[in-house]
């Protein structure tokens, strides 16, 4: 580990991750689990404290991703960060959950057949960003370019370069597509 914080060549191989790209920082305090269902791309920064909890579906996270720190990422179905997208802190990304109906148990110290559980692949695209304490459903997508505000909780599709906002993640703008041109000048 390095002053930093961030884990050196030898932490990042001991994390055993399913692949990771070049220049990844991933902060120590960091947990994974289901790490070998784990893919990371380059140019990723994934810091303190944050949780990633790959199921049986897996966890993608692309190039240029920052993923600011008391993030939480699990369930049993997909979850994939295109290029460039960028997750805030305490953000809550899920893609399964349990039925709150109360027509089954839950938890996971129930046995599966006793339970009601809701998977769905999340897909947040490619320059998309999520703000601070949002909550993001199984089977969201988010689409290009789309900004969620701070505090949203996001149960249904995003349209790309569209701003959602509050609860019930309703259109509040839509964002300049200028980054699309801004992309190219990224070196890698």
């Amino acid at each position: 580990m390095t002053q930093t914080g961030f884990l050196d060549d030898a932490g990042l191989a001991a994390l055993g991750l399913a692949s990771y790209g070049t220049d990844v920082k991933i902060d120590a305090a960091a947990r994974f689990y289901g790490a070998g269902r784990i893919e990371i791309g380059s140019h990723t920064r994934i810091d303190a404290f944050s949780v990633l909890s790959a199921g049986e579906g897996g966890i993608r996270i692309g190039d240029h991703i920052h993923i600011a720190a008391f993030v939480f990422m699990a369930g049993a179905g997909r979850i994939e960060l295109a290029d460039f997208a960028n997750i805030s802190g305490r953000v809550s990304i899920y893609s399964s959950n349990d039925d709150y109906s109360g027509a089954s148990l839950t938890g996971p110290t129930i046995p599966d057949e006793l339970c009601l559980v809701h998977v769905a692949p999340v897909h947040i695209s490619r320059h998309a960003i999520v703000g601070a304490g949002s909550v993001i459903l199984p089977g969201v997508t988010i689409g290009e370019g789309a900004a969620v505000g701070a505090l949203s909780i996001v149960k249904r599709d995003v349209e790309p370069f569209t701003i959602v906002a509050g609860p019930d993640a309703r259109v509040i703008g839509t964002r300049k597509r200028d980054l699309l041109e801004l992309e190219s000048r990224v070196d890698d």
